[in-house]
């Protein structure tokens, strides 16, 4: 039962920062904050032994660092289809099952999503596609820090349309 515990609390310190992601204007920010969230997610889906949920965050790790870099290429269309490419043969590689394709899909959506760079895009990908997908794995595997999360995250993502406006959000620096 501890272990338990301890493995959720990993989970829910990555949902504190993951909700404060989005309070960000700045979308490097938002993608810096993004990141520190995704190291707490994957050690807690891989302790949790959620392998293709686990695997799938490094690279979602690797997005966010690249969304906020400086540098052209990590922020290319290029970039963009080699971490879908890997989501996909992270698919291949942990296999164990139907729900194995979930986070994958999610996290494809929103790799697109964000190089759009758009952050309108951005957040609708969130809400409509990688919240929804990530509930029915967490569910699957146990997660209660996932699903906590993925609702905070909904949540985080009306508030900021809420304070800056739908229509202003494309008006917002990278």
């Amino acid at each position: 039962m501890t272990k338990f515990v301890l493995i959720q609390a990993v989970g829910f310190l990555g949902t504190i920062v993951f909700f404060l992601s989005y309070q960000c204007r700045d979308n490097k920010k938002l993608f810096q904050m993004q990141f520190a969230s995704y190291l707490f997610y994957t050690t807690h889906l891989l302790l949790l032994g959620a392998l293709t949920g686990g695997v799938s965050y490094v690279l979602n790790t690797v997005r966010s660092f690249c969304l906020g870099s400086r540098v052209a290429f990590l922020r290319s269309n290029w970039m963009c289809g080699l971490i879908c490419c890997l989501q996909l043969l992270t698919l291949y590689a942990t296999w164990a099952n139907w729900w194995s394709t979930l986070p994958v899909v999610a996290n494809i959506a929103a790799t697109i999503g964000g190089y759009t760079h758009n952050p309108r895009k951005i957040r609708m990908v969130g809400l409509t596609v990688n919240s929804p997908l990530w509930i029915i794995y967490d569910v699957a595997v146990g997660s209660w820090a996932g699903i906590f999360d993925e609702l905070a995250t909904s949540i985080s993502v009306l508030i900021s349309i809420w304070r800056y406006g739908w229509k202003n959000l494309d008006r917002v620096e990278n």
